[in-house]
């Protein structure tokens, strides 16, 4: 093992900047269900060229010998709340380590989320593919002329997402606030900015699909989601994201995490502090088995993680949480390809195809064995180049 590590360790020093990459004797995970016991892929300009059993016909760059690890796509996080603390350098450092190559930030100044996001993109910081969204919206306190200036702000500053807007979830939203919403929808529209509403009962749920809304950033945590509703999901094309993890009990990650008290997302004690709870923790209940419900109803369901401390404790969360109601491959599905279709770019990313963009993770392990082979990233490509090196044993 030391020897293998020392080698590898060897092969991959310093970071890659080229784009042309292979990795070989890699167990690969496509995705898109298939997967290849022993194979290899070559990047060329960024992007998968080929990915087939076996030894390349051709190598490209750089080569990587894999041998005993799996190749996943690169991890996607649609909903995942941005702090820049302690700096941007090293909450996105901690991102890519955790094997995340896309965030869609969960709202906030987008002003910030911009600059860090042209910062990657120039070369100037080493992180994720960051996608800026806006402000949250509490749409009960707002006004229609407030949701079209929100809007407006974002289009001039090249921000394509709302933050999420916020329906009252019991009893449920009133005729106001989808009047703002229907405002929103209107000028998102016009602006090329896509909606995203937070609907945490299926009242909510419900009303913001009829109103058009084609982005949930929540699971229902309220009450049950109906088979019905589910298929209503499928056939508008109303993709929802699962943030199972941010109702669900958290340990070992907060200051005086050592006694053994469970907490919530943001370290309060849990459940009389989860926001807008129902009482005793049901929530965790209601999420998890609505996105059974939601899966099987063949409804988009995609990773939207909604927390804000460390990545890889946070993934550890979701994971653990969503092991309970969801397959190792339903998991994959959701993390790669459900999730790249919510933000539009299943063209991009989301599976290990020819053609899509190489965002690739290697890690020790089977990750269709268990969740806990998902925390053990050793290395981290995005679009071609090695964003994280495995630390030498």
């Amino acid at each position: 093992m030391l020897m293998r590590a020392t080698a590898l360790a060897l092969l991959l020093a310093p970071v890659v900047e080229a784009q042309e990459l292979t990795i070989t004797n890699a167990r690969i995970v496509v995705g898109n269900g298939q997967v290849i016991d022993n194979g290899s892929i070559v990047v060329r300009g960024g992007r998968i060229a080929a990915v087939a059993a076996g030894k390349p016909a051709q190598t490209a760059g750089r080569v990587i010998d894999a041998r005993g690890m799996s190749a996943m796509p690169g991890f996607i996080d649609a909903h995942r709340h941005l702090t820049f603390r302690p700096d941007p350098a090293t909450e996105m450092r901690k991102l890519l380590e955790a094997g995340f190559t896309t965030i869609l930030s969960g709202g906030g100044a987008p002003e910030q989320q911009v600059m860090v996001r042209d910062q990657i993109e120039k070369g100037q910081l080493n992180g994720p593919r960051i996608i800026p969204s806006g402000n949250t919206l509490f749409l009960a306190s707002s006004t229609p002329d407030a949701a079209r200036n929100e809007i407006r702000k974002l289009a001039q500053l090249g921000v394509r997402y709302t933050g999420e807007m916020l329906l009252t979830p019991v009893p449920g939203p009133s005729p106001n606030e989808l009047a703002i919403l229907a405002a929103a929808l209107d000028e998102g529209a016009k602006a090329g900015v896509k909606v995203q509403v937070h609907a945490v009962s299926t009242a909510a749920m419900m009303a913001a699909v009829d109103a058009g809304i084609r982005l949930l950033v929540h699971m229902p945590n309220k009450d049950w989601v109906t088979k019905e509703q589910a298929e209503k999901l499928a056939s508008t094309n109303t993709r929802i994201l699962s943030a199972a993890g941010t109702w669900a009990p958290v340990f070992g990650v907060f200051a005086n995490s050592n006694d053994n008290k469970p907490r919530t997302r943001d370290g309060r004690a849990w459940p009389d502090n989860i926001t807008d709870g129902v009482g005793g923790g049901k929530e965790v209940g209601y999420a998890g088995v609505n996105q059974r419900t939601v899966l099987d109803g063949n409804a988009v369901l995609g990773i939207g993680m909604d927390t804000t401390y460390e990545p890889r404790e946070g993934l550890a969360v979701e994971l653990r949480s969503l092991d309970g109601v969801l397959s190792m491959r339903d998991i994959v599905q959701v993390f790669g390809p459900n999730s790249a279709a919510y933000l539009d770019m299943s063209d991009q990313i989301g599976t290990l195809e020819a053609g899509k963009l190489a965002d690739i993770v290697l890690l020790d392990g089977d990750p269709l064995e268990g969740y806990w082979n998902w925390l053990k990233a050793r290395v981290v490509v995005k679009a071609g180049k090695v964003v994280v090196e495995p630390a030498r044993r």
